[in-house]
């Protein structure tokens, strides 16, 4: 007997419908799976520090958390501070701080283990018994990796990354793993698995991303050191956002083996892996550390630079380069007068300073980094969120990268001379041949040598730059993707990048914002200004560059900023 067409297309249709129900229902399970996990984690901290209260009731676990960590890492080393007092003081802030702000997605239980031996073994490794925050996506053997991707849910890393292994072999103890947004790029912190993490300072205000969990964490005293990783902004926007310090490094100045990425294999826009801590020394040490025998040894493409003191520790006048805007990103009243007021800081402590003039910047976000970003229109972008529910946090990036050709050259062409800003992203999207592709990767290099040039014309040391703040209101972000111009520049540079913060906003700049405009005046500027306000009290900081594989200069410069900004403030 023949079955109508219709009766077999209705039949057909049923059919998908009920697979791709039992499907979502299956990524469901995973995700409710996830989440008993992650409330498990947060017992199980709950119970560990607990215990130890109740066994050592004498422990002064305020006066341990306030320790900085040069001081904290040099009684774990002579022993004046057993390594389980410090631990468990850490497990019950960060406790504290993950239910405030829901920043944690797992505690390491093997931590305690590790511990344990510790406490056994002759004391070794500049971060001998400190605990440090873990970034999801930075491997750790055993627990999943997950870029906020439910697809990555029960895929436990077969080893640590290196820098795990570096940070283990100098004593750290890699204690609980932080939230990311999904698939990384983005500044904000949020995905179906684990949820939104929220600013330790203001709770309706974002902590960056996409190290966000990291700044969160850190932000909040519930790590004093962190790891995390930087393709566009990730380590200094939640440094900036949430009141902390953090360096990006040269790209491969620490090894990036074991580290995930959310966008696999583009050259153009260097990643790095770096540290977030509540002050420059920290980041200071957490480098002596790293950049060990074991840092070389374990990953032979890192270049075998050890850390170098004498630059470090070097008080030589400095000429610094300085501008207050980027001509793309118009400046918050808050950050252009957090550069003024830097600037003459550092003249009046006996350093130089040059204005430098900063040209071509959309050039560099739109043909460099989005371009090298999605230099295959985006496909293997989209290819990442394949089989997941939720495709949110990435915005306008993810519309435009499943768009068709012809549809990005229309929209393009449409939108030039109403929104060019649009009209240009939207032609970055397109997709690059191989000679399209090695052409822009030569661009990219004249650029920075042409950078470069005029640095040494002018005879710098470093550059004092704008650091995009203060934090944004929740789901700004995904609405401002443009607004990582001030970060991104020193990714497609591949220079070392530090935040510090300076000042907080006052009511005068928030007066100030009522005449803010932009210099596009299109939706993008009106947004921004939406995202500014509201923020009396919040921390704004300041970037600190140097050139290439000049980590120790940048960090020198980042103190000398840091303590210049304490001695003017007493609001750190």
């Amino acid at each position: 007997m023949r079955v109508p067409l219709p009766a077999l297309l209705g039949g057909s249709a049923l059919l998908l419908l009920l697979l791709r129900w039992r499907r979502r229902r299956a990524l469901w399970r995973k995700v409710a799976e996830a989440q008993e996990r992650q409330e498990r984690s947060l017992v199980r901290m709950e119970a560990a520090a607990r215990r130890f209260r109740e066994q050592h009731p004498s422990v002064n676990m305020v006066s341990i958390l306030s320790l900085p960590l040069p001081e904290l890492s040099k009684k774990l080393r002579d022993g004046s501070l057993p390594p389980d007092h410090v631990f468990y003081a850490y497990v019950g802030k960060a406790l504290q701080i993950a239910t405030e702000t829901n920043c944690i997605t797992e505690f390491l239980q093997e931590s305690e283990t590790q511990l344990r031996k510790a406490k056994l073994m002759e004391k070794q490794g500049l971060l001998y018994g400190v605990p440090v925050s873990i970034k999801d996506s930075i491997d750790c053997q055993g627990h999943d990796s997950t870029l906020g991707f439910i697809k990555n849910l029960n895929k436990p890393a077969a080893e640590d990354s290196v820098v795990v292994q570096v940070l283990k072999r100098q004593g750290a103890i890699p204690f609980v793993k932080t939230n990311v947004p999904q698939s990384l790029i983005s500044y904000d912190c949020k995905n179906l698995i684990f949820g939104q993490t929220c600013n330790p300072l203001l709770y309706t205000r974002t902590p960056g991303g996409s190290s966000g969990g990291e700044g969160a964490l850190v932000g909040g005293g519930g790590s004093i050191l962190g790891i995390g990783t930087d393709v566009g902004g990730s380590l200094r926007f939640p440094a900036a956002f949430c009141g902390i310090c953090a360096i990006k490094p040269t790209g491969n100045r620490l090894s990036k083996r074991g580290v995930m990425a959310g966008v696999v294999g583009q050259k153009a826009v260097a990643a790095a892996v770096g540290p977030l801590a509540k002050d420059v020394e920290s980041l200071a040490l957490c480098l002596r550390a790293l950049l060990s025998e074991d840092m070389f040894s374990l990953d032979s493409t890192v270049p075998p630079l050890p850390f170098n003191e004498e630059v470090y520790s070097s008080t030589k006048p400095l000429r610094v380069g300085y501008y207050e805007t980027d001509f793309f990103t118009m400046p918050s009243p808050a950050m252009r007068r957090a550069v003024r007021e830097t600037k003459q800081l550092l003249e009046e402590a006996g350093h130089t300073l040059v204005p430098f003039e900063l040209t071509n910047v959309d050039c560099v976000v739109f043909s460099y980094c989005v371009r090298g970003m999605f230099a295959d229109g985006g496909r293997s972008f989209v290819k990442k969120f394949e089989g997941e529910m939720e495709k949110g946090g990435t915005g306008l990036l993810f519309w435009l990268a499943k768009a068709p050709h012809w549809l990005k050259t229309l929209l393009s062409w449409i939108a030039k001379p109403f929104v060019p800003r649009f009209s240009s992203i939207v032609r970055s999207m397109k997709e690059n041949t191989v000679d399209e592709v090695w052409s822009l990767h030569h661009e990219i290099e004249d650029f920075c040598h042409q950078f470069i040039a005029q640095w040494k014309k002018l005879n710098l040391d470093v550059m004092l730059c704008p650091m995009l703040g203060p934090a944004f209101g929740i789901g700004y972000p995904a609405k401002l993707s443009v607004a990582v111009s001030y970060t991104m520049l020193y990714n497609a540079l591949d220079f070392p990048a530090g935040v510090v913060p300076v000042t907080l906003v006052t009511d005068e700049d928030e007066e100030e914002l009522k005449g803010y405009k932009g210099y596009y005046q299109d939706w993008w500027d009106r947004t921004l200004v939406k995202a500014f306000r509201g923020s009396v009290g919040m921390p704004v900081a300041v970037q600190c560059v140097a050139l290439p594989w000049q980590e120790e200069l940048c960090l020198r410069f980042m103190k000398e900023v840091e303590t210049l900004s304490l001695k003017k403030n007493s609001f750190f």
